[in-house]
């Protein structure tokens, strides 16, 4: 399955409790067509959450735009940018 990236640009930094709650939605509505798999999360000098980067495993772009669309309803004005296909890497990746 494809991996897709959502990225969260939180406008003033929330608390790590808030953003607890928007990772319990994603895992609420993920499906088998897109499944929230993991998320980076940058926090500012204070220990808030300033941007959240999440993978997906995702049929397709649209198959995580619906999931996306069904945390916005819980959760309205929450940024969104993508989703992004990617591909990740790690340091193992070039021993």
């Amino acid at each position: 399955m494809p991996k897709m990236m959502l990225i969260h640009a939180i406008p003033e930094p929330i608390p790590i409790s808030q953003a607890e709650g928007v990772a319990k939605l994603a895992k609420a509505f993920s499906t088998t067509d897109a499944y929230w798999v993991s998320s980076w999360i940058q926090l500012d000098d204070k220990g808030d959450v300033a941007k959240i980067v999440c993978e997906y495993d995702a049929k397709d772009a649209e198959s995580l735009k619906k999931l996306v669309e069904q945390i916005a309803a819980q959760i309205p004005n929450f940024p969104c940018d993508g989703p992004y296909p990617m591909m990740k890497v790690d340091g193992e990746s070039y021993r």
